[in-house]
Formats: C-alpha cells, sequence, structure tokens
C-alpha cells in the first residue's frame, strides 16, 4: 500500500480529532476515520511492485496484487451497508476521478479480482483485507459492491469511517 499518502491523510484527519478530546464517545465515533484501498490482482512478477495477500479469516486464499493501491478512501464519495441474498454487503460509490479510474480496470482487468483492504475502528485499530471480488463486467457507474469478511458491525464502522473522510475531502475541495 501507498503508505506516504495515507499517512498524509491520515495525520491530517487526526489533527482535526485532536481538539475533540472533551467530547463524548457518541460524538467522537461520528468523526471517527476509516481506510480503504482497491488494488488489483496480477501476475508475480518477481519484484517487490507486487506481493500475495491473504483474503478471508476462515480459509484464507491468497491472491497477487499490486502494492499500490488504485483507489482510496479519497476517491470515495458515500459509503454504505446495504441489504444482499443471505446477508449484508458494503457500496461504495467513487467520485469523478474514482469513476473513471474503476471503469478503466473493470475494463482492462476483466475475469481477474480487485483486493479491498481496509482500516477502521476506532483509532483505526483493525486492519485487514476484506474481499477479492472478480471482476465480471465494466463499471461505468462508480459503484463497488462487495461481500466483506466482516460483521455488520464492523461493516457499519467502516461505512461511517468512509463517510467520515468523504465528507472532510469534500469540504476541503470546496476551498
Amino acid at each position: 500500500m501507498h503508505r506516504s499518502r495515507f499517512n498524509f491523510y491520515l495525520a491530517l484527519l487526526l489533527t482535526g480529532l485532536l481538539p475533540a478530546g472533551c467530547l463524548s464517545p457518541e460524538s467522537l465515533k461520528k468523526r471517527q476515520p476509516g481506510a480503504i484501498a482497491i488494488h488489483l490482482e496480477v501476475a508475480p512478477d518477481g519484484t517487490n511492485l507486487n506481493e500475495p495477500v491473504p483474503i478471508y479469516r476462515a480459509q484464507p486464499v491468497m491472491v497477487n496484487v499490486e502494492r499500490t493501491p488504485f483507489l482510496t478512501e479519497i476517491n470515495v464519495s458515500e459509503a454504505k451497508v446495504v441489504d444482499a441474498i443471505g446477508g449484508f454487503a458494503i457500496r461504495v460509490q467513487f467520485d469523478r476521478q474514482g469513476t473513471w479510474l474503476l471503469e478503466q480496470r473493470s475494463v482492462a482487468y476483466h475475469g481477474r479480482r480487485f483486493a479491498i483492504f481496509c482500516k477502521f475502528g476506532e483509532h483505526l485499530k483493525n486492519e485487514r483485507w476484506l474481499a477479492a471480488p472478480v471482476i465480471s463486467r465494466r463499471i461505468p457507474d462508480g459503484v463497488l459492491v462487495f461481500t466483506p469478511d466482516a460483521s455488520r458491525a464492523e461493516a457499519d464502522d467502516i461505512v461511517l469511517g468512509l463517510n467520515n473522510i468523504a465528507r472532510e475531502v469534500e469540504k476541503k475541495n470546496k476551498w
């Protein structure tokens, strides 16, 4: 994962949270950050540009991915937990740039997978690879829906954090 960009935005968000030391746990939760990184599945080529990662905790499947994500939380405009057959899914709507990138990659990498990494919860204490959906069609609308390796409460935390970051990015882009 490209840590310098992620750490910059995380530091920026956390600096905004420092004055909140006297707030209640509920109001702090409303400000908790979240991070997501969408990586592409690639063939191993012996370089340090890609690495195998474990997807799913119960029975891990190793998926070889590019180390650098092509989409991050900075590209998220909205996230939701939605009902799906047999449970729930996370629906992520990306901004204009994210929509273009998602469409390009879904066409160029048809039949491969997107590997989804996430940091969530209080102080981003939880982090793991959530899913690796197969790219089965062109995605022109900027919406990625996936079933996460997470409980419903964890999915709610992920979505809360992503929406908090999306609001912060939107505020900064208005200036």
